[in-house]
């Protein structure tokens, strides 16, 4: 076979592939694997470019007894570790035997495997807490607190907080879980947001008032139309403004603003934004681009006390998303922080 024909036929292939035959040596790589592994391996022993001890065991066990092997290769691209499926297969190579290896991009795979137990381990973790509470006041009411109706009062009391904070999270994690089963599915209804952000304020004013917070609204004096869900739209509104009130501080203001824009740089067309600003200590822009992240907590201690899951940004985010809209987060310490969301807008603004 010669050099040109092995050339053709590793670049056929869709995944970074190198041949290897007699004396060990490299026949052949195409330009996937020269990407990977680096250029001028060919000619040279497979040990010397294929560094790996468990890759390198698969491929002499396939030489020598033409058995195919599978293995993992794990690299890096300069921004995050890679991990690819390797399979050697024994081909035939004029006259002997070879190996043809070839190398399987599984990095998303396996970064859905890591999310799945993350997930998995967060929601243990803040589950165990207060279900750790509550056994705990149950055995202390069955026992030592028998009879006492301060005792029993106190911890009532206590178990009601900790049983609404599980049920807060399970609301969370299945209306997370809705949101993200319809992220592919655009809605169709017709949703003027002059209304819904109107209704959002109106609802929340009691919330404002008690946490001595005065809640600002500027809206436009016409329409501003949008293919949304209602309901979930009342539910982004809702969760930027409530989370503005509660870390903004006693004594400030939340501004919310409803801007209607012909030309968005962000969505390339008209476009709707929402802006939530409140008068808080800001966050490190360190935190930012984690914010959305499920059970992400700039202050964990802080949250909890205040009632919050980690889960609302991320349900924020992903029906955003659903609505083919942008989140944007801008803040510094001491300054405030800024909610933009930004939403495709039907039609064009009426003249004035």
């Amino acid at each position: 076979m010669s050099d040109d024909t092995v050339t053709t036929l590793l670049e056929a292939v869709p995944l970074p592939a190198v041949l290897i035959g007699r004396g060990e040596r490299i026949l052949g790589a195409n330009s996937r694997a020269r990407t990977l592994l680096g250029e001028g391996i060919r000619g040279r022993h497979f040990i010397t470019a294929i560094r790996q001890p468990t890759v390198l065991d698969a491929i002499e066990a396939c030489l020598r007894d033409q058995q195919p092997r599978q293995t993992r290769y794990l690299s890096s691209d300069g921004r995050q570790d890679t991990t690819f499926e390797v399979s050697c297969a024994a081909v035939e190579v004029g006259a002997g035997a070879g190996v043809l290896v070839c190398f399987r991009d599984v990095t998303d795979v396996e970064q859905v495997g890591q999310m799945r137990r993350d997930f998995v381990a967060n929601v243990s973790h803040e589950l165990r807490s207060p279900l750790t509470a509550l056994l705990g006041f149950i055995e202390t009411l069955q026992g030592p607190a028998l009879g006492d109706t301060a005792a029993m009062a106190r911890f009532l009391s206590t178990m009601q907080v900790e049983a609404s904070r599980m049920e807060r999270l399970v609301k969370d994690l299945l209306s997370l879980s809705r949101v993200e089963a319809q992220e592919r599915v655009r809605p169709t209804d017709r949703v003027d947001l002059c209304e819904a952000v109107a209704a959002v304020i109106d609802g929340i004013t009691p919330l404002a008032h008690d946490a001595d917070v005065t809640l600002s609204m500027q809206l436009p004096d016409h329409p501003v139309v949008v293919q949304a869900d209602a309901d979930q739209l009342h539910q982004v509104f809702t969760n930027l403004v409530e989370n503005a009130i509660k870390y903004g501080g006693k004594g400030k203001t939340v501004a919310v603003t409803l801007a209607s824009v012909e030309d968005d740089p962000l969505l390339r067309g008209p476009a709707a934004r929402v802006t939530v600003r409140d008068e808080g200590p800001g966050i490190d822009p360190v935190h930012i681009p984690r914010l959305t992240e499920r059970f992400y907590r700039v202050d964990s201690h802080r949250s909890r006390e205040m009632g919050g899951t980690g889960l609302g940004l991320a349900i924020v985010k992903h029906i955003v998303n659903r609505h083919r809209g942008r989140l944007r987060i801008d803040s510094d310490e001491g300054q405030g922080s800024t909610f933009l969301v930004i939403l495709p807008r039907e039609g064009r603004r009426p003249p004035v």
